[in-house]
């Protein structure tokens, strides 16, 4: 059991120490302390789930790069919520360059778990997680100077996630699909030049809904894959009583045909 511990917290104890650096050298309100700690409290507990839930003793080592990306994601977001809550700008060349090494580091986690044999379900979902909350944070941070149609971009894989939990033919498994990933990464490069403030905001808000309208179409198309394939889900089993075979007496030995012993029904 403590060998499952050890990861998450460790994982908990470094965005600590990461966001003290943070406060000692750009500052931090107790508002985005809060949000930083919030964060790596609610990461180290899902992981620490998703660990006994799988089975696994440890985090593979594809899955400690991952854990590298989410604490810079943690200073991140600690970074935003401090900006949009009080009056004290963000320090942008901070802010871009965390996020920057985070998207970076997309993709060698990826290639860690092929190259030596990691590969699994708990690592693909921690990486996609630690992807839609970086885009999310950024979508929030650049917002406010934008609009607020740009956090449709930060927001749609979160509705894609409720239509599943509302919608039964939504939350099939998808195919895998390289333009999936290429749209992921887009979102995150757009939202850093953005963050960034190094075009003009026209140009800004021009590649915003670029990327807003790649996503539409990825998501959409998957949408329709789904709604294709609805008919192909298998249903679920369950169990019912089971029905009376026959009763020719009532008190004779055939009254056992009236056992309430379930059966499997498929419906």
């Amino acid at each position: 059991m403590s060998t499952v511990r050890t990861g998450p917290q460790i994982g908990l104890i470094v965005q600590i120490v990461a966001l003290v650096g943070l406060a000692a050298t750009v500052g931090l309100s107790p508002v985005g302390w809060l949000a930083g700690l919030a964060y790596g409290a609610v990461t180290c507990l899902a992981l620490l789930r998703g660990l006994r839930h799988a089975g696994s003793a440890r985090l593979g080592p594809a899955d400690w790069v991952t854990m590298g990306r989410g604490l810079l994601v943690g200073g991140v977001t600690a970074l935003i919520v401090d900006a949009l809550v009080t009056d004290r700008a963000a320090p942008v060349g901070v802010l871009v360059t965390m996020t920057a090494v985070a998207l970076a580091l997309d993709a060698v986690d990826g290639q860690v778990a092929r190259r030596t044999g990691t590969v699994s379900t708990l690592g693909a979902r921690f990486d996609m997680e630690v992807d839609s909350f970086l885009v999310l944070m950024l979508s929030l941070y650049v917002a406010p100077s934008v609009g607020a149609w740009v956090l449709a971009i930060g927001v749609m894989r979160y509705v894609f996630l409720v239509a599943g939990w509302l919608l039964s033919w939504m939350d099939a498994q998808l195919p895998p699909r390289y333009w999936r990933k290429v749209v992921a990464a887009v979102q995150g490069i757009m939202l850093v030049v953005a963050a960034s403030e190094v075009l003009p905001g026209v140009l800004t808000a021009l590649v915003l809904v670029v990327a807003l309208g790649m996503l539409v179409e990825s998501f959409g198309r998957d949408v329709a894959w789904l709604w294709r394939h609805r008919a192909d889900r298998p249903v679920p089993a369950r169990l019912v009583p089971a029905v009376p075979i026959g009763r020719r007496s009532i008190d004779g030995p055939e009254d056992r045909d009236l056992s309430p012993a379930p059966v499997l029904s498929l419906r």
